[in-house]
């Protein structure tokens, strides 16, 4: 599994992001897959997490945060990272907690989650999607 390699201080909202303030439940970097839990936080998601919930991205961090501090994160939209994409290629949340990659490295044991579709190098189109079929 190859996960994307991210610059934490190119993550950015892009055209028409849709974002919201939180609370982190954990350190989280810029850039990583999250998902909010039943208390509210913010956690990374993880596709091959035994919890259903975590399995399920919603957004993306636009800023790192430890435990209990403030955090933006990114729900919809076009979203700009550094050139970490192929332009036209779906990326899904990776079984590495926070991790986002190609389809081709969706590893056994783990749950299909689309994140967005990478519309250039630096630039994706979020489209959050669960489909609970393990690879």
């Amino acid at each position: 599994m190859v996960d994307i390699s991210v610059t934490a201080a190119s993550v950015l909202p892009g055209a028409g992001a849709i974002t919201e303030d939180g609370i982190a439940g954990e350190t989280i970097t810029a850039g990583q897959a999250l998902y909010k839990a039943a208390d509210g936080f913010w956690y990374k998601a993880d596709a091959d997490s035994a919890t259903a919930l975590a399995r399920d991205a919603k957004a993306i961090a636009l800023n790192g945060a430890s435990a209990s501090q403030p955090i933006r994160v990114q729900k919809s939209g076009e979203i700009t990272f550094n050139a970490a994409f192929t332009a036209g290629v779906t990326y899904y949340l990776s079984g590495t907690a926070g991790g986002i990659c190609p389809v081709a490295d969706v590893g056994t044991g783990e749950y299909y989650d689309v994140i967005g579709i990478a519309k250039s190098t630096t630039s994706m189109k979020l489209l959050f999607g669960y489909s609970g079929v393990s690879a």
